[in-house]
């Protein structure tokens, strides 16, 4: 009996669930933030994102002639140096889970770690192997959404490169009065 007992006290008070994330990511709305970017080939890239859920983000990258951005449906990146545009749409990419109307995660996520300080998990579909593995990273604010601050991201791709994004400067229910989740196509001119 003891034993037994000794478990159940030693078992944390309150451990965070996959509804519990869902919750956290379906409260955001919007945020915006300053994001650092670590390459599998170590270049570091910073700049400023923006997400309005559903489907919507802007990576706006400070130095580099780069953009990634999903207008709802399509998520876009453009290489301006090389005048290039890969679309995909929101739904087949890892960002699907950040950007989802209605984040279910339970099919492809498990909870990695659980810390008085943060939680991560780890999602894998394994529908589309070809996406690799998103661990996203959230810091425990009782201000945020569900009390769960998104950190960032590593994301990790079939071939075994790694991607890191971390966020800082994060505000929820920001107002993206002037962010355009369109982009000038280097292929010719005029938005997109």
């Amino acid at each position: 009996m003891l034993p037994l007992l000794a478990l159940v006290i030693a078992a944390p008070a309150s451990a965070t669930s996959l509804a519990d994330v869902a919750a956290s990511l379906k409260g955001t709305t919007s945020l915006s933030a300053d994001f650092t970017q670590t390459g599998a080939d170590g270049r570091v890239l910073a700049g400023k994102m923006w997400l309005a859920r559903p489907g919507k983000v802007r990576f706006q990258y400070d130095k580099a002639p780069m953009l990634l951005v999903g207008d709802g449906r399509t998520l876009s990146f453009v290489d301006y140096q090389v005048k290039q545009v890969s679309q995909w749409p929101v739904r087949r990419t890892p960002l699907q889970i950040l950007l989802a109307a209605e984040p279910d995660l339970a099919p492809y996520a498990r909870i990695t770690a659980d810390t008085p300080d943060g939680v991560e998990i780890a999602a894998r579909d394994p529908k589309r192997p070809e996406f690799g593995t998103l661990s996203i990273r959230f810091v425990k604010v009782a201000s945020a959404p569900g009390g769960l601050a998104l950190a960032g991201w590593t994301a990790l791709d079939a071939q075994g490169g790694r991607s890191d994004v971390r966020l800082s400067n994060v505000r929820y229910g920001a107002s993206l009065a002037g962010v355009a989740f369109t982009f000038t196509d280097p292929r010719r001119d005029g938005p997109r």
